[in-house]
């Protein structure tokens, strides 16, 4: 205040039934929300989190109960109160939360009544937030109840924990308010992709060798690490480490396996409904808890080559002001000094993924292999052309009248020249693991098998050398067992000879 001016005071203390009206519309999603409500739990000590769910019925809820070390009356009050923590607060390390909005701001985003039961030193405590209550009384109090015998699943508490229960599921209707099957299908759905979330958000503490049990209606959530960092074909670079004032930043960077050395559902599973394009990038935690994934912050841009690139990054709860982490702990920015670092590495980063996808596109165009294509570089462009030397063309142009061969080699550049570039770009920006090549038949594998065999064994290359080659390259590698029964069905019958 100036000096020498007199300021008069008035009271400007919110209307309870606007503000807190105002809080449901943070940008909280179901799976935000719930995990959330999982940061609390873990940050009481929680080994085992419950979520349990009632859909079908006229009132649906969900209810979320762990076993931490619950809290007294007071304590709850607090907790119930929005705003309980000071952001600027310093916290203990493995304290998850951050502003003190958490339980009450992710839990209006949902219902409109909230009820927390907590237990501790034997003693049993309940409080409601109800919007409706709120909304006709216009006053910050909550109701404090002494029978929790009829609140849904408090039988699920033990000696000490909390539990967390959402009633008037009005965000989750989905518009289907007297449709109990519609409303209840929308919800299940919600609940599907929350479960995902969950698994990748929690993933270290579910994978920890004491690990936290977060459980689903009764069955318990596997990790999903986003590293795939028990697959052996992973490659983890080295970690890093950049001090600043805050505290550390550990970064490490990791290239995930080829689709062809996954399964097809660890595979999908990895890369999620919005496939690997959208995974790529930095993955970055606070206290082992996954803030923000799937983004280069802008230092570059997604692209296929690179989809196999992740980059872990290590932040503690002090650092929150310099990287901006927001209420529902789903965003984050990169603070100018680890910005202008990764600008220095982000290539190096992102080279592993595009070697590994070089490497194996490599083997189909190398001279050496007898590929039926080649990649022909030039003036800027590249072209891919049929390789009309290769063994199957060049035996069967010989049996071939002379007045024929040319009309054959005419018809397979006109198939070279005729490749659909644009679509399969299209294909492959989208969906490159759906692309494969195409079956062929036994008669024209094996005539193919023939061919190569009859070429490479005159060029007096060993057997094994052979087989080498072509289990690298297509048709072959995508038909290998095939391939070796005719391939041992030739050496006998020339044993035999």
């Amino acid at each position: 205040m100036q000096q020498g001016f007199v300021a008069r005071r008035a009271d400007a203390t919110p209307h309870a039934a606007a503000l807190i009206e105002g809080l449901r519309d943070i940008g909280y999603s179901l799976e935000t929300a719930i995990s959330d409500i999982v940061d609390n739990s873990i940050t009481a000590g929680a080994r085992r989190i419950q979520i349990l769910t009632e859909t079908y019925s006229e009132e649906p809820f969900i209810a979320i109960a762990d076993d931490g070390i619950g809290m007294t009356e007071d304590e709850l009050v607090a907790a119930m109160r929005p705003g309980s923590r000071n952001p600027l607060d310093t916290r203990e390390k493995a304290d998850l939360g951050r502003f003190g909005l958490g339980l009450k701001s992710a839990s209006f985003s949902q219902c409109r009544r909230l009820t927390v039961v907590t237990r501790t030193n034997g003693i049993t405590s309940a409080a409601v937030w109800d919007l409706d209550d709120v909304a006709r009384r216009n006053e910050w109090s909550v109701q404090l109840l002494d029978d929790i015998e009829a609140i849904r699943c408090a039988d699920q508490l033990g000696k000490t924990g909390t539990l967390v229960l959402w009633e008037k599921l009005d965000r989750l209707s989905g518009g289907y308010k007297l449709n109990a099957a519609k409303r209840a299908e929308t919800i299940n759905q919600r609940l599907a992709e929350t479960e995902r979330h969950l698994r990748l958000v929690f993933h270290r503490f579910l994978e920890d060798p004491k690990p936290i049990r977060i459980l689903l209606n009764g069955r318990q959530l596997r990790p999903l690490d986003p590293f795939a960092r028990k697959n052996s074909a992973t490659i983890a670079d080295p970690e890093e480490i950049i001090s600043l004032p805050q505290g550390d930043v550990e970064i490490q960077s990791f290239t995930i396996p080829h689709h062809k050395q996954m399964s097809t559902p660890d595979w999908d599973d990895l890369g999620g409904p919005e496939g690997h394009l959208k995974s790529q990038g930095f993955y970055v935690y606070r206290g082992e808890r996954l803030i923000l994934h799937g983004t280069w912050f802008g230092l570059c841009r997604q692209s296929e080559l690179t989809k196999l690139s992740r980059v872990r990054i290590d932040i503690s709860n002090s650092m929150d002001s310099d990287w901006k982490i927001d209420v529902k702990k789903s965003s984050a920015q990169l603070p100018p000094a680890v910005r202008d670092r990764l600008k220095k590495v982000i290539e190096r980063i992102q080279e592993g993924s595009k070697r590994t996808y070089r490497k194996r596109g490599q083997k189909l165009v190398d001279h050496n292999r007898l590929p039926l294509w080649h990649r022909i570089q030039s003036d800027g462009q590249i072209r891919y052309r049929p390789n009309t030397e290769h063994p199957i063309f060049a035996e069967y142009a010989e049996e071939l009248p002379e007045h024929l061969r040319r009309g054959f080699f005419n018809c397979i550049s006109l198939v070279g020249a005729s490749l659909p570039v644009e679509t399969l770009h299209a294909d492959m920006a989208a969906i490159a693991e759906d692309v494969v090549p195409d079956r062929v038949d036994e008669d024209t594998l094996t005539q193919a098998v023939q061919a190569t065999l009859s070429v490479l064994l005159a060029a007096k290359k060993e057997l094994k050398d052979i087989v080498a080659l072509m289990r690298d390259v297509d048709p072959f590698r995508t038909a290998w067992s095939d391939t070796q029964r005719i391939i041992d069905a030739i050496i006998e019958a020339n044993r035999a000879k």
